[in-house]
């Protein structure tokens, strides 16, 4: 397996909420500039139809992500009037309070910690990992493919990281990481004092940002990674799509992992 098992600081239960949050922030930019939305609104549909369901359960939420734009965009770009709900393990209580008490009502935030290997739903909904699947160790990654297959609901797994150069690489992404989180931050919204203090003045933010997008091109499941976990995983009845998708803005191409019924 080509994928390394490196540590991220954002991981850490010690690491600061409101660094966490800050570095969920920036992602959000990168997502904006990635044009993340738009790359996924396309595969989202194709599952959402073929399961006839509206419903989109995010896993690993974390603080919010790229999701809730993604199902902006489905609703005001594609009218499709998507229902999503946000989980995690161990949920986020501030945002998912924020979230919840907001007048979006096709938005709520899961209260509840939510196993993505063991997820129990009350309908089908389309289950999301939005640049979250390469935190998984290959025991817990195998677990959530085999909760997704044996219970044939839909599963959207994408990665803006990527491992595609060789090994001895990975470690360059870290100084340009740096450049780019002080480029990036710009386009930060909401702008907070605290983003731009913990990026520019101490430079808490840039570091931690660069080491974590590092060790997370490292950490990300390559293809023929996939496809290995994916080998006992087979039915005539299910199907796995493994592609890239890229937006012409964008440096390199982005990782997608669909699971549907065939």
């Amino acid at each position: 397996m080509k994928r390394m098992q490196l540590f991220e600081v954002e991981d850490f239960s010690w690491f600061p909420d409101f660094l966490r949050q800050c570095m969920t922030a920036y992602l959000n930019a990168l997502h904006r500039i990635f044009h993340t939305p738009e790359l996924l609104a396309p595969l989202l549909l194709r599952l959402l139809h073929k399961h006839k369901t509206r419903q989109i359960m995010d896993l690993c939420s974390g603080s919010g992500g790229a999701m809730p734009t993604v199902a902006r965009l489905l609703r005001e770009s594609y009218h499709e009037p998507v229902q999503l709900t946000l989980s995690d393990l161990y949920p986020n209580k501030t945002v998912a309070q924020a979230v919840n008490a907001s007048d979006q009502t096709w938005l709520r935030y899961e209260m509840k910690p939510v196993d993505a290997g063991q997820v129990t739903q009350d309908q089908p909904a389309v289950r999301t990992m939005i640049c979250s699947f390469h935190h998984m160790p290959p025991p817990v990654a195998k677990k959530i493919l085999t909760d997704a297959f044996q219970k044939r609901q839909p599963l959207c797994i994408f990665e803006v990281s990527d491992n595609s150069s060789p090994k001895a690489l990975w470690w360059t992404a870290f100084p340009v990481g740096i450049i780019l989180v002080l480029l990036v931050t710009l386009w930060v919204r909401p702008m907070t004092f605290r983003q731009l203090f913990f990026t520019y003045v101490i430079p808490i933010l840039p570091l931690c940002i660069a080491w974590d997008g590092a060790a997370s091109n490292a950490r990300t499941y390559s293809e023929s990674d996939l496809r290995d976990m994916l080998k006992d995983l087979t039915a005539p009845d299910y199907t796995w799509e493994i592609g890239t998708v890229r937006h012409r803005n964008n440096p390199g191409p982005m990782l997608y992992l669909l699971g549907q019924n065939a």
